[in-house]
């Protein structure tokens, strides 16, 4: 299998489960004489001590080979059948059956049914090389005995090479999420389990094993991401006898999934990129997103939402303001938050009852909506449907359709919430059928759902087993279900900010929201490892206030704009406290944004390599490479008063280019520019040298080739903390 510069070669001889041979650099065209030789050479010789006959793992392994490691397929039935020995059966290449012999395709999907008769089980694997190189995988596993088969797990596996020598996945918290960490890839298992019931504020989120040292721009990379939104699993095994893989799958809970006669369990799908260096493995993410028929293609709207400036205080007149003033600055979308719905005061109650409150709303929401819409702007709401207060009148009339592993006592309380089961069938008709009630009533083009608490002894109360599983199905059927009805809706997948974010949530919504945690100096960090992932126009990037929400720090107009440009723009601020210049200031930057959002949202990214930790540099160029914008961002202070050059990457090289600095704000108080820029003190000229259609103008800049910006770079200017410098460059002459 073969695309975009990857080979993924696979062993599907000898009726055995496919296994790789050879996953990376695309190697070429390859002869039957040539499989032939990468076959024999893929064995190792068998080691002291070890198995007699060589072992090759297989994507799901299987330990009847030899395999000491993780095993694929994880269950029994009733302490039997726990190591089946799989068969081929059937072999498909994009829908039809595998000719025999030695087989070359692009991005395509292979299809492996195998079975074990003695154990009564079959397996149906799927590989697919994807458009941009990455690969993804699956299995499900049937029932095919009379008596029940319990699934404890079911793990893919990708081998990686012994130079793959490090490791790289992530932490993090509440309004911190996607930390990177780094350590020595060590002899046994590094597991990141997530049993929080979503991906999770601090989820593994990609795993990648690589060259010691890799970065942005160099060192082969190998990733795995898996695809689930509820309990799941991520890890990296090496053993002893020196094999080394990297995988995951779904975290199942004991007895969640037991398949009776003829029933099947599917595993998420895991994905895997092969790089030189980060941005390559996320290039591979982004342009399989982009690929995809239900990626957003229209512009993306800049979006207003009115929790930091409202919080629960709702009213009409005070919003009909806000929404006149975001008009103002260039909002598209106007968001009303948490608060609109029954007793919904506080977090302490309504939530759940998903009916307009009257005593807020005497006229219903019509009043709001209908200005909003009146002004150009489309609408949205804020809601969150899989989760209860006690004090509602769902939790009361229902009280059994809260998750708990007992019926007697209902689990630890977070926020003032529980969570509603959704696997039961009349909880998630009265869920859905509230939702729709309110999409039919009002003009509302976007909703953000919400999911604020983890998943804490999530059982069904009516059968007693755990009901993670069924709940996260539930959700994404309930997604879908909407999206059906309401073909023209957008949603986005918000839980405590950015505890819900994968591919398989990317599927079922529009865009994902980072971070409760507004603050440009975190999110400026959060930004940059998000993006390994998903391109930027699915990430919510908006400009907070003044002093942050969370974390109490005060930051410039300027600072806090620049940061969110480079994602899917919005505004997070009660726009009634700015003065006029601000909010001219941040026209002026919706102004930049929407100029430049088909670059930001299409164009490929760049991350900079860069020593000094204080400096954060990225970019997104174009596909045709004959423009790009480029951000840095002082979020420190260095030990040296200049930091020297910084390289301007993933431009052609031979192409001749016009770099300069563009501020939509102003100029950056403090300032000290480098002589390339062709000015004297941008900052003695005050704001007016950031006038719209006046700025490229008057900081004319340099003109050098792609390889010179690349290798060479450009000084930095002095500038204080806190502040961006923005470069535009276009091909020239």
């Amino acid at each position: 299998m073969r695309s975009d510069g990857v080979s993924l070669v696979l062993d599907i001889s000898a009726g055995h489960l496919p296994s790789v041979l050879h996953w990376g650099a695309d190697i070429g065209s390859l002869t039957k004489r040539d499989i032939d030789g990468l076959n024999l050479s893929s064995v190792n010789p068998t080691g002291l001590n070890q198995a007699d006959d060589p072992v090759r793992v297989a994507i799901l392994p299987e330990q009847w080979t030899g395999w000491m490691g993780r095993p694929g397929l994880q269950g029994s039935r009733q302490g039997q059948a726990w190591s089946p020995q799989f068969t081929t059966r059937s072999i498909d290449v994009d829908g039809e059956p595998h000719p025999g012999g030695s087989v070359e395709m692009g991005a395509g999907v292979l299809r492996v049914v195998a079975r074990d008769d003695t154990s009564e089980l079959e397996v149906v694997q799927t590989i697919e090389m994807l458009t941009g190189g990455a690969v993804r995988l699956r299995a499900g596993v049937t029932n095919l005995a009379s008596s029940p088969y319990q699934v404890d797990g079911l793990d893919l596996a990708l081998p990686v090479p012994p130079v793959a020598d490090e490791l790289l996945d992530f932490g993090g918290r509440w309004a911190r999420e996607r930390l990177p960490q780094r350590h020595e890839f060590t002899l046994g298992t590094h597991l990141r389990e997530n049993r929080k019931g979503r991906t999770g504020a601090d989820s593994a989120y990609l795993l990648h094993a690589g060259i010691p040292g890799f970065n942005f721009a160099g060192g082969e990379v190998w990733a795995v991401h898996t695809a689930w939104s509820g309990n799941h699993v991520h890890y990296a095994e090496r053993l002893s006898s020196g094999e080394q893989v990297i995988g995951g799958g779904e975290l199942i809970l004991p007895g969640e999934v037991v398949l009776q006669s003829g029933q099947s369990y599917e595993s998420p799908w895991v994905y895997g990129a092969w790089g030189v260096g980060l941005d390559a493995v996320a290039r591979r993410f982004h342009t399989h997103l982009r690929s995809r028929e239900m990626h957003p293609s229209s512009p993306r709207p800049v979006t207003l939402n009115v929790w930091e400036a409202v919080y629960f205080d709702h009213s009409l007149a005070p919003l009909l303001e806000l929404a006149e003033l975001a008009s103002f600055v260039g909002v598209e979308r106007f968001v009303l938050d948490d608060g609109w719905f029954s007793s919904r005061r506080d977090e302490r109650s309504g939530l759940g009852d998903w009916w307009v409150s009257p005593d807020v709303w005497p006229q219903g929401l019509a009043p709001l909506v209908d200005a909003v819409t009146d002004l150009g702007m489309q609408f949205g709401l804020w809601f969150e449907p899989e989760m209860v207060n006690p004090d509602s009148e769902v939790a009361r009339e229902h009280p059994e359709w809260v998750m708990a592993a007992d019926p007697a006592r209902w689990p630890v309380e977070s926020r003032y919430q529980q969570v509603l089961n959704l696997g039961i069938p009349e909880c998630y008709n009265h869920v859905r059928d509230a939702i729709m009630a309110l999409l039919r009533e009002y003009d509302v083009s976007y909703i953000k759902w919400d999911h604020n608490r983890d998943l804490v002894e999530a059982g069904n109360q009516q059968t007693g087993r755990p009901g993670v599983h069924a709940q996260t199905l539930a959700f994404y059927r309930l997604l879908d279900e909407i999206r059906t009805a309401f073909p023209s809706l957008e949603i986005e997948s918000c839980s405590s900010g950015g505890a819900r974010i994968d591919l398989e949530v990317l599927q079922h919504t529009d865009r994902v929201w980072t971070s409760d945690c507004i603050d440009p100096q975190e999110r400026q960090l959060m930004h940059r490892w998000t993006t390994q992932l998903i391109p930027p126009e699915l990430m919510g990037a908006h400009v907070a206030s003044d002093v942050s929400h969370t974390t109490g720090r005060w930051h410039t107009l300027g600072f806090r704009a620049a940061s969110a440009i480079f994602g899917h723009l919005g505004i997070e601020w009660d726009l009634r406290s700015a003065p006029e210049p601000q909010l001219s200031e941040l026209r002026r930057w919706v102004t930049f944004h929407k100029e430049h959002r088909e670059l930001v949202h299409n164009g490929d990214l760049v991350r900079v390599d860069f020593p000094d930790e204080s400096l954060i540099g990225h970019g997104v160029v174009a596909k045709d490479q004959r423009s790009a914008l480029y951000s840095f961002a002082s979020v420190g202070r260095s030990v040296a008063s200049m930091l020297g050059r910084v390289r301007v990457p993933g431009l052609h090289p031979e192409r001749r280019y016009r770099i300069r600095p563009v501020m939509p704000g102003g100029a950056l108080p403090g300032l000290i520019p480098p002589p390339w820029w062709g000015v004297d003190g941008v900052a003695s000229h005050g704001p007016n040298v950031a006038q719209p259609g006046s700025v490229y103008d008057e900081i004319p800049g340099t003109v050098a080739t792609g390889r010179v910006l690349a290798t060479v770079g450009v000084p930095h200017p002095v500038i204080n903390p806190e502040q961006v410098v923005l470069y535009w460059v276009e091909e020239t002459e």
